[in-house]
C-alpha cells in the first residue's frame, strides 16, 4: 500500500514539475552588455591596483624594519631587542588593518562596489523578473558559472530576449 502511495506521489509530482515554465539566463552575459557595468568593472580593477600599492608600500616598511632589526639584534640589549619587535609587530598589525580597511569585506573597496554595481545589479534583476513574468516562467535559472547546471535546453535560454 505504502507503495503505490509514494508511487502516485511521484508521478503527481513529475506531472507537476513537467507543468512548469522554466527558463535560462546567463547573468554575465547580461551584465557584460551594460556599458556602465564594464565601466564599473574597470574603475573598481583600477582603484584595487592603486590599493594595492599603498598596501604593499606598508608591508615592505614593516619588512624594512625587520631587516634592520636583524641586521642590529646582536648589538641589542635585550630590553631595545624587546622595544623594536614590539614596534615591528606594531606595524604588522597596523598595516594588516590597514589592508582589512581597504579589502574587507566592510572596506573601501566593497563599498565602492557597492556604489557602482548594486543599482546595476537591480536593473539586471528587476528586467529578469519582468520577463520572466512576461514569459510565465515559474522559475529563473541563471546558468552564469554554475557548475551544477548539467544540461539546459537551448529552446529556454531566454538571454538575449532580458537583454
Amino acid at each position: 500500500m505504502k507503495r503505490i502511495l509514494l508511487l502516485a506521489l511521484f508521478a503527481l509530482g513529475v506531472g507537476t514539475l513537467s507543468a512548469q515554465n522554466c527558463i535560462v539566463v546567463d547573468s554575465e552575459k547580461i551584465f557584460k552588455s551594460i556599458d556602465a557595468y564594464n565601466e564599473a568593472i574597470t574603475e573598481l580593477d583600477r582603484l584595487a591596483e592603486e590599493y594595492q600599492k599603498l598596501v604593499d608600500a606598508k608591508f615592505e616598511a614593516v619588512e624594512q624594519l625587520y631587516q634592520t632589526y636583524v641586521a642590529q639584534r646582536a648589538s641589542l640589549s635585550a630590553s631595545s631587542r624587546q622595544t623594536r619587535e614590539e614596534a615591528i609587530l606594531s606595524q604588522e598589525r597596523a598595516a594588516q588593518q590597514y589592508q582589512e580597511g581597504i579589502f574587507g569585506k566592510e572596506g573601501t573597496l566593497m563599498k565602492r562596489r557597492l556604489e557602482l554595481i548594486a543599482p546595476i545589479q537591480k536593473r539586471v534583476f528587476d528586467a529578469i523578473e519582468a520577463y520572466a513574468k512576461q514569459a510565465g516562467a515559474a522559475a529563473v535559472i541563471d546558468s552564469a558559472n554554475n557548475p551544477t547546471l548539467l544540461y539546459t535546453d537551448p529552446a529556454s535560454e531566454r538571454t538575449q530576449q532580458v537583454i
